[in-house]
């Protein structure tokens, strides 16, 4: 079968499937089935399992797949970002501040990364910060190569932060785009071009979710999205999945 182009590569539509699964396991026959939508040859999706297997993003055991214990990581990550785990806020911020001496480009990385998925926003090269309101664990890769401080800045220094303006319009565009996607799940039977596109668009929202600050209200402009693209995501996800679970096991 002549493979065409798709916006998906084979590892990225398995990592997408499972990622969304709980538990995060599928048998080979679906992830076959799911790369057929991206017109995708089974065996780019067999060769793309194996690889993965070999380089531990994946288990395989009974002609089933699942997430490696480093993608369970990234997968809880993406649940919180749409639950997120917040506290009430008394106005005080975390502030980390680059101390270590002499670091490697991979600990430089490493942290970096890191800081990104703690949601904390850099005020310049080295000095890292966002609102107290997250219930979380500070990793030890921050531990060792910060000093870990808490203040109130004088001013709000939200917005040399993070680009508010930009993540609530591609949020709304999202909330658009759901909304037009979850139209064609009422079909009988759904055109596969659907989900294909539903499958795709499921990953970029829950990609910007990552990607919300998760602010206080008290910091954040008025009418923002973060709330109302969550409610919309998971009514459209609940759909989705139930129509694409019936197409996968057909």
């Amino acid at each position: 079968m002549e493979e065409r182009n798709t916006s998906l590569s084979a590892r990225s539509a398995v990592l997408s499937a499972l990622l969304g699964c709980h538990p995060p396991r599928l048998p080979a026959r679906q992830l076959v089935r799911l790369g057929e939508l991206f017109g995708i040859a089974e065996g780019t999706v067999r060769v793309a399992l194996s690889r993965m297997v070999a380089a531990g993003d994946l288990v395989q055991a009974d002609g089933h797949y699942t997430l490696s214990e480093r993608l369970l990581d990234r997968q809880a990550r993406q649940d919180e970002s749409r639950e997120p785990h917040v506290k009430p806020w008394d106005g005080s911020w975390e502030i980390a501040i680059v101390t270590a001496e002499r670091r490697a480009p991979a600990d430089r990385a490493a942290l970096r990364d890191t800081m990104n998925r703690l949601r904390m926003g850099e005020l310049r090269e080295g000095a890292w910060m966002r609102p107290a309101n997250l219930r979380r664990e500070i990793p030890a890769v921050v531990r060792a190569q910060c000093t870990l401080l808490a203040g109130r800045p004088d001013g709000d220094p939200t917005a040399l932060l993070w680009d508010l303006g930009g993540w609530a319009d591609q949020a709304r565009a999202l909330e658009q785009a759901l909304a037009r996607a979850a139209r064609p799940l009422a079909d009988h039977p759904v055109r596969p071009g659907a989900l294909a596109e539903g499958f795709v668009l499921s990953a970029g929202v829950l990609r910007h979710l990552l990607a919300d600050p998760l602010l206080p209200q008290d910091l954040l402009p008025s009418g923002w999205p973060g709330d109302e693209l969550r409610t919309r995501y998971d009514a459209f996800d609940r759909a989705y999945r139930e129509v694409l679970l019936r197409h996968l096991t057909g």
